[in-house]
């Protein structure tokens, strides 16, 4: 026992131990490997010396599911065959009498919650943890962080700073800049995004060109407010939209608006970072702008395709 060591086994020469009781769901499976692609292959899988699993059925369907060609595995050589037997019994038996000391598995998933981690990856679904934090309020065994507590009333219009990370049930929304990849790493948590769906500046002046003559006025944006060259500007989306494309998945979609007078220097960027543009999108706005010319009443939308992998196609419901 004490000469006990971690070798690496391939996948193809394990044999599932045909009297292993325990049942897996997909989904079971899948949770599986969503935690071992955040927290990586912690727990060996326990075999005999005929390959054949006492110990990690589904860590090894999980790490197949991943594409992983190979697990990290201990061989217990000392157990007989009928020992084998009560092995595989007790590994999964003993873990289900273990309990939960309530209190300290409240903080602990509302400490998860509070830094934006993606508490699921636990195997605690939202359902339960939504049940057992409203369990923990009602007692009075929760109370909310002080910083979460939104004021009343405030004179002036409401103001996110740069750094703000707001948990919103299920979303997230973080205050920062796109060109930092700081920014991505705090929303993303190490997930890869699906689709973007971004409205970058437009290097156009907001005084006169988009507000207007009605009584709301926009500020100018902090940069790429009509100050910019045509150079600076490809430069601008070429940093913001290639920090995008590096934190999404392969076969992910980014629809990115355009105002027409620079469609030419996103196309430039868009030739730099991406693998695809699928097409040019119009948005017909409600009213059309200001111009003693053409009105427009239209936005154009870039339509480009990380990588080659196969994309989800968008349908209207």
């Amino acid at each position: 026992m004490r000469n006990l060591q971690i070798e690496q086994t391939p996948i193809h020469a394990l044999k599932p131990h045909d009297r292993n009781a325990r049942t897996h769901s997909r989904r079971q499976i899948r949770q599986l490997a969503n935690a071992m692609e955040r927290f990586g292959f912690c727990n060996p899988v326990i075999i005999d010396d005929d390959q054949k699993i006492l110990a990690g059925h589904a860590r090894v369907k999980a790490a197949e599911l991943l594409g992983h060609t190979s697990v990290p595995t201990v061989r217990l050589s000392h157990l007989s065959d009928a020992e084998k037997r009560a092995y595989i019994l007790a590994d999964n038996r003993l873990a289900e009498k273990a309990g939960w000391d309530r209190s300290l598995l409240v903080l602990e998933l509302q400490g998860l919650i509070d830094i934006g981690f993606d508490v699921e990856l636990t195997g605690f679904e939202i359902p339960e943890v939504d049940l057992l934090l409203d369990e923990a309020l009602e007692a009075g065994g929760l109370l909310p962080a002080a910083e979460d507590e939104l004021p009343a009333s405030r004179n002036g219009p409401p103001i996110s700073r740069p750094g703000d990370f707001w948990v919103l049930d299920v979303h997230h929304l973080f205050c920062g800049d796109a060109r930092a990849p700081d920014s991505y790493d705090r929303l993303l948590l190490g997930k890869k995004a699906d689709l973007l769906f971004t409205d970058p500046p437009y290097n156009v002046r907001i005084d006169g060109h988009v507000s207007g003559l009605g009584r709301v006025r926009h500020a100018e944006f902090a940069m790429a407010s009509g100050e910019m060259t045509g150079t600076q500007y490809v430069c601008f989306l070429t940093d913001s939209l290639g920090l995008a494309v590096k934190t999404s998945r392969d076969g992910a979609l980014h629809y990115v608006f355009v105002d027409w007078r620079h469609s030419y220097e996103l196309m430039s960027a868009g030739r730099e970072i991406y693998d695809h543009q699928l097409n040019l999108c119009v948005w017909n706005k409600d009213n059309g702008g200001m111009g003693s010319f053409y009105r427009s009443k239209h936005e154009l939308v870039m339509v480009f395709k990380v990588g080659n992998a196969p994309h989800v196609n968008i349908e209207r419901r």
